[in-house]
């Protein structure tokens, strides 16, 4: 896949994807409308900003990773040809569902919404579900043990802190 049909595949699927689950569905139940808390709770929220912000700049960047280095989109029918491992990648496997329990984490403190938190923990078993049953299987068989050796080094979830870095296998 060239690289503008995967920037354009990309960002098709940036705003279906990501916009869905950290967008539409927490509007569709919030309506963007915050339930009155006590006054310290303005902290909550500030943190829930800052959270859904930086799970913004997270998804951007791992979507520009699936374009540059692995020539593809993140979309299971048009994959990266070229595991990505760079960037983000480097310290977590799974940059892009961390930034939408980030955002979708967030939301529920800057709205103080109960039905948006139980929205949050569905959103990660089923995230972390399709992760373990479908997602890691099909890169243990596209990628082979270039995917394994990643695996071994690159913790799912939790990111490291320092960088790992790849060496040929």
């Amino acid at each position: 896949m060239r690289k503008r049909s995967a920037a354009i595949g990309s960002t098709i699927f940036f705003v279906l994807g990501p916009g869905t689950v950290a967008g539409l569905v927490p509007w569709l139940i919030t309506g963007w409308e915050s339930t009155d808390m006590p006054g310290w709770w303005w902290a909550l929220r500030g943190l829930g900003a800052m959270c859904v912000l930086a799970g913004v700049a997270v998804i951007a960047h791992a979507f520009y990773r699936f374009v540059v280095e692995g020539l593809g989109t993140p979309v299971p029918a048009a994959p990266p040809s070229h595991l990505v491992v760079g960037g983000l990648f480097r310290h977590v496997r799974n940059p892009m569902y961390v930034a939408l329990a980030l955002m979708t984490g967030g939301q529920t403190l800057v709205f103080a919404s109960w039905p948006l938190a139980i929205y949050f923990a569905a959103a990660w078993a089923c995230t972390a579900a399709f992760v373990k049953v479908y997602e890691e299987p099909k890169l243990t068989s596209r990628f082979g043990e270039e995917y394994r050796t990643y695996k071994r080094h690159v913790p799912a979830w939790i990111p490291r802190i320092r960088p790992w870095t790849p060496t040929a296998v």
